[in-house]
């Protein structure tokens, strides 16, 4: 990066930072609308729970609409993970921003049935098969939100599962897709005389993981790339672009092998909880964005390749958690708060998954993750 354009970044993080200050003047200070909160959040609420927020960024994305600087709202306990993924964000802004892209795949409900019989079976998946049509009409009568995308049938004996996959906007959808599914199997069972056992049947897979959801996909499914140069690497990172890889092929990807891990991975897990406590996702949701894969390569040239894939974010921009006052205030900071906004939203999560992988990938070659837990995660020098 040449003085030029290091000039700029430092002039539009500047702009960002006091843009920041003014919309965080508002953070924390709201207190739960009670009456709300118990009828749609959270049932006999005696008070909360309070987590700590910090902002990392200025973080740079080229979006498929153009590029952007956002600053990343984070809450979490643990030491050290904000200014982890912070210098991650510095790496990318130097580095000339993260490519991002994302897919809507839809939000899946998966319900069982007991046939009795393996001709049982077979004649109810022909029937679905056959019937799709009606079953999406059925489906899309529950709310003018939802759209059934996609369905899945498998047998095993005398039991047959389905998964439905629905977009559901800019909701997470859970709730769309339940009630969905449900005016389904009453119509199933009504049609074929066939019963449907839970409306939930492990098909789905929610909030498990599973690696259908790594194979099929579930809400969105997202890409995202950095071209480090050698010099960043060398003076923001400290290491180097060959010991990166050496630590990303032993942890990420044998690692993960020898220990059976869905997901080839250092900590994505770390940020996606960070990110949804702090803007209202649902928290157990973060075991699906769990899994994914990074992938480093040396370039030829010496500069470092840097990618993450996700592919199961359940995430919204509306409804749920999002209509909390602080969590309100967080999308606001990203900008995403509100309709139309959801898939913006994934990419920013992608983004700064992107940025806390490199952070603590570099942090592992140059064996400097002890003494940053040491002085973040307890104060002492």
């Amino acid at each position: 990066m040449n003085l030029r354009n290091y000039k700029s970044v430092l002039e539009r993080r500047k702009a960002l930072e006091n843009e920041l200050k003014v919309k965080l003047s508002n953070i924390g200070s709201f207190s739960f609308d009670e009456k709300s909160t118990v009828s749609k959040n959270c049932e006999n609420m005696i008070g909360a729970t309070q987590i700590p927020v910090g902002v990392a960024g200025p973080l740079t994305l080229r979006r498929s609409l153009g590029q952007k600087d956002y600053f990343i709202p984070l809450a979490t306990t643990e030491g050290a993970l904000v200014a982890s993924i912070n210098r991650g964000c510095k790496v990318i802004v130097e580095s000339g921003g993260a490519s991002i892209l994302v897919h809507k795949v839809g939000i899946s409900r998966g319900p069982v049935f007991y046939t009795g019989s393996l001709r049982k079976s077979d004649e109810l998946y022909q029937w679905i098969k056959k019937n799709e049509p009606l079953l999406k009409k059925t489906a899309e009568t529950t709310s003018s939100h939802l759209k059934l995308k996609k369905i899945i049938v498998r047998s095993l004996a005398n039991y047959v599962f389905v998964r439905f996959s629905f977009d559901t906007k800019d909701a997470m959808g859970m709730n769309m897709a339940t009630i969905a599914t449900q005016k389904i199997a009453e119509l199933i069972e009504k049609k074929t005389k066939i019963e449907c056992l839970a409306v939930a049947g492990n098909f789905d897979i929610d909030k498990k993981p599973a690696w259908i959801n790594f194979i099929e996909n579930r809400g969105i499914k997202a890409w995202g790339e950095v071209i480090i140069p050698k010099k960043v690497v060398t003076g923001v990172l400290k290491t180097t672009p060959e010991k990166i890889f050496d630590v990303w092929l032993g942890k990420c990807m044998l690692g993960s092998a020898m220990s059976g891990a869905l997901g080839f991975n250092s900590h994505f897990a770390n940020i996606i909880a960070a990110l949804f406590i702090a803007t209202g996702q649902d928290p157990a949701h973060v075991v699906e964005g769990s899994m994914g894969i990074t992938t480093v390569k040396v370039l030829k040239n010496g500069d470092l390749y840097f990618a993450v894939y996700l592919p199961s974010l359940i995430l919204g921009t509306v409804g749920g958690g999002t209509n909390l006052a602080t969590q309100k205030e967080a999308l606001e900071i990203l900008g995403v708060n509100g309709t139309g906004k959801v898939e913006e939203f994934a990419e920013i999560v992608t983004g700064a998954v992107l940025a806390g992988e490199l952070s603590l990938l570099a942090s592992l070659s140059e064996g400097t993750l002890a003494k940053a837990h040491k002085e973040l995660g307890r104060g002492k020098k």
